[in-house]
């Protein structure tokens, strides 16, 4: 439902009133589920802008680079794979090695120089809203611009114009194994990355950043604990820097009946006498009522569920976006990945340490190019799972024994077996599947079979 401000100042009112004896019931559950359905919108409109912020400010938060942090405008090169300690983004890859930037390109453009690789490598340039703005591939310089910079570029160098101050860029970068790391950090040191100003001397300082005790938190957690007032109050606030689409028009004009928008000052009585509890049933809601919303957005592959178009370039999907930000932030378009996702045996059982499972592959996920696939497993909290062999995937590169008729068998189990070659830990609680396919060979996809889980 989109409301103008006046229709929600009646609605306010007959809220009001409702307190008293002069509107019928109909009347005040009308006016509360108004008021519900708009609070519903601005939070899943907003959601992922906060998140974004989250992170970047955890991994921001430091003096200068390390593998797990750096400052704005400098590398966050990882140095290994990520494993359970990792709690800075949900259901983490650990197919490939991360390379990520936090830019700020409000005074200038920032110059990445890809390099050549021998392997899957490519950047995915994200505005502050978790959209594409573009993947980068071929080898060469990239000028990494606000949308509305007007300045000349060096010869040779592509401008990528991104409609927000804030850019998240993400590399990643396959790894055939430990013994590959040598190669993977050659790669992390062949990549450049600095201000337009310094390109022409081929070098920048990189600043000294800084670093607050509180600023330590899991992005996603401190989000979701956020008050009605903190949360909107980070949205309105960041909306000024990083500018919605043109195309959220039309629900900013409804939200701004909550005096949520760019230059909006947040008032939290506007949510009625019950707002705190208006707040807890969305919080509480949210997971469901998020899933049963983007289901439209689903593709089937056997037991196992994808989410397509539009995801990685959202549009006016906000509920879609919203859902995606929570269970995996940043996630590719699909004519670079899908992530089809299971959490039920063939039987539609849930899947839970308690037993032991067969996954089943006919065929492998087929893939184009330098493409390749994974399985990695998570826990209820879409984590990794601790295990004592460290291993939270197989995939092509795990050197898995195949069936004499080609098709390859994995253990998913607490207990290690006896051959530990073609096991997949997983916790002994609930857990999911994630299967990643890098570069999907569309055409193959239509008749792969998919992998079947099933207890043993």
């Amino acid at each position: 439902m989109k409301m103008t401000r006046r229709d929600f100042l009646k609605l306010s009112s007959a809220a009001a009133a409702a307190c008293g004896v002069t509107l019928l019931p109909a009347q005040k559950a009308n006016a509360a589920s108004a008021i519900q359905t708009l609070l519903e919108e601005a939070y899943l409109y907003a959601f992922p802008l906060v998140l974004v912020d989250a992170t970047k400010t955890v991994s921001t938060n430091t003096k200068t680079a390390s593998a797990s942090r750096a400052p704005v405008n400098q590398f966050i090169h990882a140095r290994k794979l990520l494993d359970d300690s990792s709690r800075t983004v949900v259901s983490p890859n650990v197919d490939t090695i991360y390379t990520q930037a936090w830019l700020d390109v409000s005074a200038e453009p920032q110059i990445y120089v890809v390099p050549e690789a021998d392997r899957f490598f490519n950047v995915q340039v994200l505005d502050a809203w978790t959209n594409t703005a573009a993947v980068l591939e071929a080898p060469g310089a990239y000028a990494i611009a606000y949308s509305s910079w007007e300045g000349t570029l060096p010869e040779g160098v592509r401008r990528i114009d991104i409609p927000t101050r804030t850019v998240w860029t993400i590399a990643r970068i396959m790894l055939s194994g430990p013994d590959d790391l040598p190669n993977v950090a050659a790669l992390q040191g062949r990549m450049q990355l600095m201000p337009l100003s310094a390109y022409p001397a081929g070098l920048a300082a990189a600043p000294e950043g800084s670093y607050s005790p509180e600023n330590d938190f899991v992005p996603v957690q401190k989000v979701l604990a956020m008050t009605p007032q903190e949360f909107f109050d980070t949205a309105n606030r960041l909306m000024e820097t990083d500018p919605p689409a043109e195309a959220d028009a039309p629900l900013l004009r409804s939200l701004a009946a909550l005096s949520v928008g760019p230059g909006q000052q947040f008032d939290a009585s506007a949510l009625g006498p019950l707002g705190g509890l208006r707040w807890k049933r969305l919080l509480l809601q949210l997971k469901s009522s998020l899933r049963a919303q983007a289901a439209r957005y689903s593709r089937q592959m056997g037991q196992w569920i994808y989410y397509g178009d539009p995801i990685g370039n959202f549009g006016t999907a906000y509920d879609y976006r919203t859902m995606v930000a929570l269970m995996g932030l940043g996630a590719n378009t699909t004519d670079i990945a899908i992530y089809p996702r299971t959490s039920t045996d063939s039987a539609g059982a849930d899947l839970t340490g308690q037993k032991t499972y067969t996954l089943h592959f006919d065929a492998l996920p087929p893939t184009v190019g330098n493409g390749f696939w994974s399985v990695t497993a998570y826990g209820e909290d879409n984590f990794l799972i601790d295990n004592p062999i460290s291993r939270y995937c197989v995939n092509d590169r795990s050197g898995l024994h195949r069936n004499a008729d080609g098709s390859v068998d994995v253990t998913l189990s607490k207990d290690a077996p006896e051959d530990t070659t073609n096991w997949l830990p997983v916790s002994d609680k609930k857990f999911h599947l994630f299967l990643r396919i890098y570069k999907p060979d569309w055409t193959a996809l239509d008749s792969f079979p998919p992998p079947v889980i099933s207890v043993k």
